[in-house]
């Protein structure tokens, strides 16, 4: 198991900037108050991605597609008791990476962070993840000791991310119709926006979809499913369209996001922006949020302070910095399990 971001902390919850980079020069790191963390097994391509907010952040969550993996969503709904979120785990693993937020959860308990009940602090941990097991080897996905080692990796910013095959980007890739052997590796990747007064909106995504990813300025595509014959972009929409028929087989894809912002936000206006987050990937991917997909966007308002904007704006940011997530996140990607990625067939 390797560690990414930062490497170790020594248990504690401040530190330097990540190792790594982002091509795009932004990322999560640019919201205050967050800290990100990855790791993985590159061996057997999988792997977590922390956010930590020990503070504590405001949160929302929209689940658009219709496989997801998840855990701890139904308290973000705003009619429900909890407010805010001490952490988000993003991994790898199908249903069995869900055990990683447990790790989260001990390093953070550890700290003293968490929900106060009277009798102790509960950390409150939402987590999702992507079917990768296709990808590497199926026996091996993040458990609690790689959620706590992803913590213990985790630096705040400002500075720059580490982005590609890393974390629960580990085993991610990109156009599945003819199978996994025809897609394209992909990975993680961020992108941060700054606004008039100081405002800043961010995003973390891990691309893993069914459908192909889409350059959101150009309409290119970057990684997608790949034609048995010349290698060329096979066009998932349209092979679709051609043969009149949906895909068939088990949900093994799944988007998932982290948008964060140092806006003065509500629950609700939280969830709201993680609704409106999910045109980014309507942007960057297509098809996106299938049957086959289980598409997860988390919204935090986090920092101090925390500046006063219309939820609009935010929202509209969001899904800009998503749909550049996504093409940071084909684009940061290297070649692995037998898959070319957009950087080893000259997109970059």
């Amino acid at each position: 198991m390797a560690s990414a971001g930062g490497g170790r902390s020594g248990g504690s919850l401040s530190g330097g900037s990540p190792s790594g980079g982002s091509p795009s020069g932004g990322s999560l790191l640019d919201v205050p108050g967050l800290m990100v963390g990855h790791a993985h097994d590159l061996d057997a391509l999988t792997g977590c991605t922390v956010v930590l907010c020990p503070e504590g952040a405001v949160a929302g969550v929209d689940v658009r597609g219709s496989a997801p993996g998840t855990r701890e969503t139904d308290l973000l709904d705003p009619v429900n008791l909890v407010e805010r979120v001490h952490a988000v785990l993003l991994s790898g693993g199908s249903a069995f990476g869900l055990d990683a937020a447990a790790g989260v959860v001990r390093f953070l308990e550890e700290r003293g962070c968490g929900f106060e009940t009277g009798v102790a602090r509960v950390p409150i941990v939402p987590a999702a993840v992507i079917f990768d097991l296709a990808l590497g080897r199926a026996d091996r996905r993040p458990e609690a000791e790689m959620g706590y080692e992803a913590c213990l990796g985790a630096r705040p910013g400002p500075g720059r991310l580490a982005q590609g095959n890393v974390g629960a980007g580990a085993g991610a890739s990109a156009g599945k119709i003819l199978g996994p052997g025809q897609a394209t590796k992909t990975g993680l990747g961020s992108a941060s926006i700054r606004a008039a007064g100081g405002l800043v909106v961010a995003a973390l995504v891990v691309a893993n979809p069914f459908g192909d990813i889409i350059d959101p300025d150009s309409g290119r595509i970057l990684a997608g499913a790949r034609s048995p014959g010349d290698g060329g972009w096979l066009d998932t929409t349209r092979t679709m369209t051609a043969s009149g028929e949906a895909p068939a087989g088990f949900g093994r894809n799944t988007t998932l996001g982290v948008v964060a912002t140092n806006a003065d936000l509500t629950k609700t206006h939280c969830t709201k922006v993680a609704r409106m987050a999910h045109n980014g990937l309507a942007r960057s991917i297509s098809p996106v949020h299938t049957m086959l997909d289980g598409d997860v966007i988390f919204a935090l308002a986090c920092g101090k302070p925390r500046l006063p904007a219309d939820v609009s704006l935010v929202g509209t940011l969001a899904a800009r910095a998503v749909a550049l997530a996504v093409r940071e996140a084909a684009l940061a990607a290297e070649p692995a399990g037998g898959l070319p990625s957009a950087r080893s067939l000259g997109l970059r």
